[in-house]
């Protein structure tokens, strides 16, 4: 596939920032390939238009798969396996902030529990620093299990309501 000199700076950009954002380099550039993509592709493709090895882009393909951000899809007559991105740029928000959440701050939630169950323990000081990182974690908990109700429609409103929201909050 040939890449407009546009498509593939952003390519470039986003392994960039994958690094960055602790995703490897070549999955974040396949995931760009994608998402700019006009129709699905194979690996065997995406592997020559990024100049990487077909067993990179194995791997690559089977992380955003399960991220939930890449899907396999099939052509009628061809056994091969074909990727395409989700494109709708809320709903892939959407996807990334709650497996973020899922790999990241689920974790340290439990941890946080346990540590605050041995400080009971301990010092007063340590005690009090985990309780308010509790209460941060419990606060930011309630507001994303109401984020994964809304829709990615709901979603984009909401992010588009900031200054309202900000001057309501000035009001009470």
């Amino acid at each position: 596939m040939d890449l407009s000199a546009a498509a593939r700076k952003l390519v470039v950009h986003w392994g960039e920032m994958g690094s960055r954002w602790g995703i490897n380099r070549t999955v974040a550039q396949i995931h760009a390939l994608l998402f700019l993509a006009p129709r699905p592709l194979d690996a065997a493709e995406i592997a020559e238009t990024l100049s990487v090895a077909r067993s990179n882009v194995s791997t690559g393909l089977r992380e955003l798969q399960a991220w939930g951000i890449v899907r396999v899809t099939h052509q009628l007559g061809d056994r091969r396996d074909f990727f395409e991105s989700v494109t709708d740029i809320w709903q892939l928000f959407k996807t990334i902030v709650e497996e973020r959440w899922r790999r990241e701050i689920q974790p340290t939630l439990v941890v946080l529990e346990e540590c605050l169950a041995e400080a009971k323990r301990g010092d007063e000081h340590t005690r009090t620093r985990l309780e308010q990182m509790q209460t941060f974690f419990e606060t930011m908990e309630t507001w994303f299990k109401e984020f994964q109700t809304m829709e990615a429609p709901e979603v984009e409103r909401a992010a588009r309501m900031g200054s309202k929201v900000r001057r309501l909050l000035r009001l009470s």
